[in-house]
């Protein structure tokens, strides 16, 4: 199994500052905004949104953790650990995810936005699109497009639970 860093500490951060310029640019009132990441490591990349949009907006948005597992058509788990302290109904929720794959965490997370309430809109933001859907869902923001074969495979790390910042291209055997 062959494996190769192909972003680095430093180019995570700026991929998520990049992220969150765009959210600011797109987004005229960014008090509406509620940040919803997806468990797990989307969740610490949209507190980073969140961080970076305090910094440079002096704005606190609220954040939520989603739990896809219950609603998604391949995996039934009976337990939602989804975490949602800020009220979905009106607001802008933008979807936070390391990486776009297939869709279907995506699907699963909007079904679970819906369950909780009526947002006025839904928007995504990932670090890494890695392409190959099987839906038709698109992401809002990228912080990068890493095309790849499906014998490969993109693996996130985040300092919160890997102990380094890094994506990492992975060749898996066949």
């Amino acid at each position: 199994m062959k494996t190769k860093e192909i972003v680095d500490e430093m180019t995570m951060k700026r991929a998520i500052t990049r992220i969150t310029y765009e959210i600011i640019e797109r987004n005229k009132q960014l008090d509406k905004i509620v940040l919803a990441g997806i468990k797990t490591r989307g969740v610490y990349i949209a507190r980073r949104i969140q961080e970076r949009l305090k910094q440079l907006e002096g704005i606190d948005v609220p954040i939520g953790e989603l739990d896809t597992k219950p609603f998604r058509d391949d995996v039934k788990m009976e337990e939602d650990t989804t975490l949602m302290e800020a009220d979905v109904n009106d607001r802008d929720v933008i979807l936070v995810d390391d990486v776009l794959y297939t869709g279907r965490t995506i699907r699963a997370a909007i079904d679970n936005v819906v369950s909780l309430g009526r947002p006025a809109r839904v928007s995504l933001a990932v670090l890494v699109d890695r392409g190959h859907r099987e839906l038709p869902i698109r992401a809002d923001y990228v912080g990068k497009n890493i095309p790849t074969s499906r014998l490969e495979e993109i693996v996130v790390h985040v300092t919160e639970v890997d102990g380094q910042d890094q994506v990492l291209l992975v060749e898996v055997a066949q």
